[in-house]
């Protein structure tokens, strides 16, 4: 049965750890700009991806031990999954921010218009701005570090409270 899946339910229980943590974190932080949606957002502290193959890492080596194949996939995958969120997802999300200053700079200078363009796929306008990427797409490495301890805390909270009993 899946509800007896115990690296599956670690990995799902960190990610939701890791996104509802930061609610708390945004208002603690200097900016106080805490909302509901940081819960199904991408990006910002900690990181849910890092939680989440921490998480899969560590029950994964609780259930078959660290020298297990099981261990060296997921130890594997983790390591991917944590260097490109601090890597090509971050640095896409940077990209995102300066473009859509680069854009608010010519709409303000009058350069440009707000422009529309037509979506080849359904012939909708789409606005440029709609089209940037997101601004907190990757991560900070204390980011990744944060969903890292999130994720391995987590399953070991979680196989004492519920897979031990």
């Amino acid at each position: 049965m899946i509800i007896h899946n115990f690296p599956l339910i670690a990995s799902l229980s960190a990610i939701l750890v890791a996104q509802l943590i930061k609610i708390p974190i945004a208002y603690f932080s200097k900016s106080h700009r805490a909302s509901i949606k940081l819960a199904v957002s991408t990006g910002g502290m900690p990181s849910s991806h890092s939680a989440a193959v921490s998480a899969l890492i560590t029950a994964v080596s609780i259930r078959y031990g660290i020298e297990s194949p099981y261990a060296a996939i997921a130890i594997t995958f983790g390591v991917i999954i944590m260097f490109d969120a601090m890597g090509v997802r971050r640095q896409s999300g940077e990209q995102g921010i300066v473009l859509e200053h680069l854009i608010h700079e010519l709409e303000k200078t009058h350069v440009i218009s707000p422009l529309h363009f037509k979506d080849p796929d359904d012939n909708d306008d789409l606005q440029l701005k709609e089209m940037i990427i997101k601004k907190y797409l990757g991560h900070k490495p204390t980011e990744v570090f944060a969903g890292l301890f999130t994720g391995i805390i987590s399953t070991i909270i979680l196989d004492i409270l519920l897979f031990r009993i």
